[in-house]
């Protein structure tokens, strides 16, 4: 029986390698649809909490994982060799930048070299990890054809990025359109067949660098609007106007604009890290990507822009950043998700320790979080702090701080994302936007 037979009477056995953001949600997707799916993670204690139904993602609900587990649908492991016994493996492993900020995809290099290890015939493989164009291609392809394997007969090969959004409740697993690059049209149509079983919308497209390239450019998109954002606001603050008021009043014209909003600079899984694999992959082919490296040169710039708005509200109340106590409010990338991964606020916040300031943080999805060796602990009594600090900085618009009162409290506040506005403020208190 192929693997089409398998996955449209559901008896497809299913591996998702990568039980985080993307795979946890994409595997329990599986699971509801009537799969036996197998989550595959290098962590022995995430897979442990993931067999008692613990769920570690806002996106995922335990009482629903615990659900699948009871039915036999899904399992965590961190074995290997249940690779053997898959019809369908989904690789959803993170795709980090080195130091030097050149791509590090040895996660997929690794699994790749596992799959090619224990592949059996017939097996349908798909690449969702964001990375340069040309992985699939020029990675996978080799190591899953040794011993003279071929693709679209031995085994089916594509790619499908993934977009997941952390946390947005509006656009779950089926609601995101999926776009499919297989690299025969044999294996288009088997991971196509594979995605229509969860998502109600598929769009396969002429091969997996196209599918590669589409998901680069939808994160570019956004942080090039991002950068353009955050270059409006320096020019708005110049020119002392609201940058929010602009912004909004443009998003008044129901065609040809799209509003995007400053903030401290971009972070998470995707926007910093892709443009970075984009220009990568384009120096090697000789092209030099200017307008990426200048949204990156300008999203990169805003933490010392935030740190120096700061320090010149405190210049006007005759205090020095060197000493002065201010409470940082949310160290996530991102309203409502636990993930620090690029934010930030942590480069916001080795500035502010590095010119002596007396750093505190808040944030109800981080209890502890680690920054050049040192491992810094989420205050939880935030009413207590904001009258005895110098200033408040708000990093991440989480929505279970109570805005209204730190306005009516903090005797500075500095609000990168806007999450006071339409609040009035005290007449003897100081509150900064973007």
């Amino acid at each position: 029986m192929s693997v089409i037979d398998k996955i449209r009477n559901k008896t497809a056995r299913i591996t998702v390698v990568g039980q985080g953001y993307v795979g946890l949600p994409l595997a329990v997707a599986f699971g509801e649809a009537g799969f036996e799916v197998l989550g595959l993670d290098s962590s022995l204690a995430h897979v442990d909490n993931l067999n008692r139904g613990v769920a570690h993602t806002p996106d995922v609900d335990s009482t629903i994982l615990l659900e699948l587990i009871e039915k036999g649908r899904y399992h965590a492991s961190t074995d290997i060799g249940v690779l053997e016994r898959s019809d369908v493996i989904i690789i959803c492993v993170p795709t980090p930048l080195r130091k030097s900020k050149d791509p590090d995809i040895s996660y997929v290099s690794n699994v790749a070299e596992s799959i090619a290890t224990h592949i059996q015939h017939g097996q349908l493989v798909v690449l969702e990890s964001t990375t340069y164009p040309g992985t699939t291609n020029e990675l996978l392809l080799p190591l899953l054809s040794r011993n003279g394997r071929k693709v679209g007969e031995d085994f089916f090969l594509a790619f499908s990025p993934e977009r997941i959004d952390p946390a947005n409740t509006k656009f779950r697993v089926r609601d995101i359109p999926k776009v499919i690059g297989g690299v025969t049209e044999l294996c288009t149509k088997a991971a196509s067949e594979l995605y229509r079983e969860v998502v109600d919308s598929v769009y396969p497209v002429s091969s997996p660098t196209v599918a590669e390239l589409a998901k680069l450019y939808e994160n570019l998109f956004r942080s090039v609007n991002i950068a353009l954002a955050n270059e409006f606001a320096l020019m708005c603050r110049r020119l002392d106007v609201s940058t929010r008021e602009v912004i909004d009043a443009a998003a008044t014209k129901p065609f040809g604009f799209l509003p995007f909003y400053p903030g401290p600079g971009v972070g998470g899984h995707c926007i910093p890290v892709d443009a970075a694999y984009l220009s990568w992959k384009m120096k090697l082919n000789g092209y030099d990507a200017r307008f990426v490296h200048l949204a990156e040169e300008i999203n990169r710039a805003m933490p010392e822009y935030v740190v120096a708005l700061l320090i010149e509200a405190l210049n006007r109340k005759k205090v020095c950043l060197n000493g002065a106590r201010v409470l940082v409010l949310g160290v996530a990338y991102k309203r409502g998700v636990g993930d620090t991964r690029e934010s930030p606020a942590l480069e916001v916040i080795r500035l502010l320790k590095r010119s002596g300031a007396e750093v505190s943080y808040s944030d109800p999805y981080v209890p502890t979080v680690e920054l050049d060796g040192e491992i810094l602990v989420s205050v939880e009594n935030v009413d207590e702090l904001i009258e005895n600090m110098d200033a408040v900085l708000i990093l991440t618009d989480h929505i279970e701080f109570d805005y209204p009162r730190l306005a009516a409290s903090a005797n500075l506040i500095v609000d990168t994302r806007n999450a006071t506005w339409g609040i009035d403020r005290s007449p003897d208190r100081e509150l900064l936007r973007l």
